[in-house]
């Protein structure tokens, strides 16, 4: 559980440093694994804390963004992002019932899960840019602009945004299966070893 809470932690700290310290021409745009720490946090933390610990970190980052570039601290987008979030700490939360209950790695349809977490928070974040913003036509067409090109004024374009998520959260889907799957290895050889050691009982028997 903790090593999962430092991790998802430090995903949002790495969040917060592209904001503050780097700029346009040191970050890639967009190279933030939102979508992965919703949904590996759900996966792997408890149950009690699969929604409020990698939700509550990033809501925390959100308003210190917001106050950072003095934008409002809350609008009605952020409620569309949450509800994205949470769906796809919904389906961090149920791979890990139906991997873990099979005593099967979660890695594979976490990978999957990623993936398609990258595509639900690029399609609601895109959508409400759709809905606020008057240079898009409110048309299918317009709403596919939106996630794909975008507006010609503002570079680069949609698709490059997403892409640049999907990797970031397939990098660190990986980096945190990597790093939970060593933590068990490691839980695991403790206790065979612990298992092992003679007892004082044993000590005493000859």
């Amino acid at each position: 559980m903790y090593f999962a809470l430092l991790i998802t932690l430090a995903a949002v700290v790495f969040r917060l440093s592209t904001a503050f310290f780097g700029n346009g021409s040191d970050w890639i745009p967009n190279f933030t694994p939102l979508a992965a720490i919703a949904l590996c946090g759900a996966c792997y933390l408890p149950r009690r804390l699969a929604f409020i610990i990698p939700l509550g970190a990033l809501f925390v980052s959100d308003l210190i963004l917001n106050a950072h570039f003095g934008v409002a601290m809350v609008n009605w987008e952020m409620a569309v992002r949450y509800a994205a979030l949470a769906t796809i700490a919904w389906l961090g939360v149920t791979i890990a019932t139906r991997s873990f209950s099979s005593g099967r790695s979660p890695a594979l349809p976490l990978f999957g899960g990623s993936l398609l977490g990258s595509a639900i928070f690029h399609l609601a974040t895109n959508s409400v840019c759709w809905i606020s913003s008057p240079g898009y036509a409110k048309t299918f067409n317009g709403w596919v602009q939106s996630w794909t090109i975008g507006l010609p004024e503002f570079q680069p374009p949609a698709w490059v945004f997403f892409r640049n998520s999907a990797v970031s959260d397939l990098l660190f889907t990986g980096l945190f299966i990597l790093c939970m799957a060593l933590t068990a290895k490691k839980t695991t050889l403790k206790q065979t070893v612990v298992s092992l050691a003679p007892t004082s009982s044993s000590k005493g028997t000859r």
